[in-house]
């Protein structure tokens, strides 16, 4: 009898144990705070209490490649990555492996690079990491325009961009803020929060919404600011070659795994968590609620979310990860490692 109601009551514990949604760095960093908006408002839907764990470390990988390693195979726990997580799987040699989890759902979301009114931004100042090389590509191209090799780029942005790097999340907002640094980027919630309210500041561009295809739209929270927009503006011609692949490749990457929910393949979960984030996705105060915060950001989920991080991976080529590798290691010092996806 007395083994009976043991067993009993590690069923019931296990049957009632709380969801853990694992965030890869320390409370109060961007993915932190969506991820605290998102399970406050998915909760009702779940049934369940969710609870965050902070996993941070050296670029956000830590917590992941714990969640591969060890934690995945818990059928309450839910990875919440990021875009900086997408990043670093194309240029180093991380343990997690996107094609190994199905996709809870993803918000497919945007980075807004903001500037100083005023500044001449053909010189910007930046805070430098591995977050932030999308916006240096970007950045690249627009200071030097079109037909250029990647060596002639290298040698442009180390001529025209103050790199800054070892700054926090918070010593960037805080130099941008004081006009030390007259250019930042932020997730749509952030940059809300931080740059919309700042009276000196301004939009400089941003990156668009991935598309099904793999192509990106016009951001219609921050239309006419596409960096493919104002290139074209620019120059007359729409960019093209090597340094424009690999843009591609990293900032659809970045971006379009910013905010993302998976679960290991085969959890017995699976179908609650996705029919609970649709139930919330369909909720129009819940809407209201996100969209606050956020802004306005179409959710992919469940097998749709699964397409999403298919088509990410047709935009992988040796010549992108070359490019990408090389731009890196070279104009902006970080190590990077030519990986075989």
């Amino acid at each position: 009898m007395k083994y009976f109601l043991i067993l009993f009551l590690l069923i019931s514990t296990a049957v009632c144990a709380d969801y853990t949604f694992v965030v890869p760095q320390k409370p109060g960093g961007g993915t932190s705070v969506w991820a605290e908006i998102i399970a406050k408002e998915l909760e009702p839907f779940l049934g369940e209490r969710i609870v965050i764990k902070h996993i941070p470390g050296a670029r956000d990988i830590p917590g992941f490649n714990k969640f591969h390693n060890e934690l995945r195979f818990d059928d309450k726990t839910v990875m919440v990555s990021h875009g900086g997580n997408g990043v670093s799987f194309l240029q180093e040699n991380v343990d997690y492996d996107y094609r190994q989890y199905d996709s809870v759902g993803a918000m497919n979301l945007n980075i807004i690079a903001g500037k100083r009114k005023d500044a001449n931004m053909d010189k910007p100042s930046f805070a430098a990491g591995s977050g932030m090389v999308p916006e240096a590509f970007a950045m690249t191209m627009l200071i030097c325009g079109p037909n250029k090799s990647i060596d002639e780029y290298i040698s442009c942005f180390k001529d025209n961009v103050i790199w800054v790097k070892g700054m926090s999340s918070a010593e960037r907002r805080l130099a941008f803020k004081r006009n030390e640094l007259t250019g930042t980027r932020e997730n749509p919630a952030a940059y809300k929060k931080h740059v919309e309210t700042d009276s000196n500041a301004e939009l400089w561009f941003h990156h668009g919404i991935l598309q099904a295809d793999g192509s990106h739209a016009d951001d219609p929270n921050y239309p006419g600011y596409q960096f493919e927009i104002l290139f074209e503006q620019k120059y007359g011609v729409k960019p093209s070659g090597e340094m424009y692949d690999a843009y591609k490749l990293v900032k659809s990457f970045r971006d379009g795994l910013q905010k993302a929910l998976w679960v290991n393949k085969g959890n017995p979960n699976t179908k609650k968590l996705r029919s609970a984030l649709t139930a919330l996705s369909q909720n129009p105060e819940s809407v209201a609620n996100i969209q606050k915060k956020v802004g306005s950001y179409d959710w992919v989920i469940g097998e749709s979310g699964n397409a999403h991080r298919d088509t990410l991976m047709t935009l992988i080529t040796e010549s992108s990860l070359q490019t990408l590798v090389k731009f890196n290691t070279y104009a902006l010092g970080l190590a990077s490692v030519k990986k075989q996806l």
